[in-house]
């Protein structure tokens, strides 16, 4: 046996680690990291960049809930409107492509980072629920058949797969593919009957274990893809996609896949139901304070509505309209204008100090 052969031989025998590194990632440049997205933007202007602004929180509150429509959750549209408060840092980048005709064609893409603490708070309060890190990193068992006949996609042929891996990284989460050994490309049978156990058993030496197992084939003029995803020998769904465009029809395994994990592993933020609240505000001295006061509420997720009841020197009793009652509204208090008071009791209203 040739040396060189031997020694990978050794290494792929030796190391654990080994054959989880020979994974490819859907990873896309700039896209890294949970508080972080890319947009397409028409320009470098002020309205644009907002707009931009708007779409990356909306990505980000969907990558941390697993949501893919978390934007129809009450309270998110009115926190999406104010995104570039939230924003602790963006840049542009360019993106060259080519038009049918082959003639160059160039992309805006703004990249947005939020602060973390803030938009943590936001998830919290509006009770979305929340996948928590590390995520795990499926393998990717495609199978397309364009009329040749069935063919493995694996780690050599990431570009066939790069639609559902950057899908992927849009809802969250990152998938793997196979090397694609011998013993690999022979399982392309089980891929297209369907024989899960086969494929668990064959990606046993991958971690963790968890499989989303697709076939691509034609119907008619466009394109269908099956789809079955697996994790430690369970099967925890199964679904089909069908488009024109094959790309499309691929992407879709990263939705089935990420709403099956969110559905096994994301847990929604402890909060109360929504409520009608009384409130006692102390340190109001000056109309400068009425204001500051005002300004923060009004822009505090859980506030749909104020109705001020009675002042008296220093203090304002307010009656709150709020979505996730107080508990949301106790987690938006972090680094706020209020702090509560420390001699609340059950039955009497909360009372809370402006800084």
């Amino acid at each position: 046996m040739p040396k060189a052969l031997l020694l990978t031989l050794l290494i792929a025998l030796l190391l654990p680690g080994w054959a989880q590194a020979q994974r490819v990632e859907g990873d896309r440049a700039g896209a890294s990291g949970m508080y972080q997205a890319e947009v397409v933007v028409g320009s470098q202007a002020d309205s644009a960049r907002q707009a931009g602004f708007a779409r990356a929180l909306a990505e980000v509150l969907g990558k941390m809930s697993g949501d893919a429509d978390v934007t129809s959750r009450p309270g998110v549209s009115r926190e999406l409107r104010r995104a570039g408060d939230l924003v602790e840092g963006y840049d542009y980048r360019q993106d060259e492509g080519r038009s049918a005709s082959g003639a160059p064609t160039y992309t805006t893409v703004l990249v947005v980072r939020f602060r973390e603490s803030e938009v943590d708070a936001i998830a919290g309060a509006l009770g979305l629920p929340v996948w928590p890190e590390p995520r795990p990193k499926p393998v990717l068992w495609l199978a397309i058949d364009d009329g040749s006949g069935p063919r493995l996609v694996a780690l050599q042929h990431n570009n066939v797969a790069r639609p559902v891996l950057d899908r992927a990284v849009e809802r969250g989460y990152r998938l793997g593919l196979p090397n694609g050994s011998a013993a690999e490309q022979a399982a392309v049978g089980a891929i297209w009957r369907g024989d899960t156990a086969a494929i668990a058993r064959l990606s046993a030496r991958y971690r963790p274990p968890m499989q989303l197992i697709g076939k691509l084939y034609r119907v008619g003029a466009g394109w269908r893809a099956d789809w079955t995803f697996v994790d430690d020998g369970r099967v925890l769904s199964t679904w089909s996609g069908e488009d024109a465009l094959a790309r499309r029809a691929i992407a879709s395994g990263a939705d089935g896949a990420a709403d099956a994990l969110v559905r096994r592993y994301a847990r929604a933020s402890e909060t109360g139901e929504p409520a009608i609240e009384r409130v006692v505000v102390t340190g109001i001295n000056s109309a400068g304070d009425f204001v500051r006061l005002s300004s923060w509420l009004q822009s505090t997720p859980v506030v749909r509505g104020i109705r001020p009841l009675r002042a008296t020197p220093n203090s304002l009793e307010l009656e709150l309209d709020l979505l996730t009652g107080l508990p949301g509204f106790r987690r938006m208090l972090e680094d706020s204008v209020l702090v509560e008071s420390g001699g609340n009791i059950e039955g009497v209203p909360p009372e809370f100090r402006l800084r």
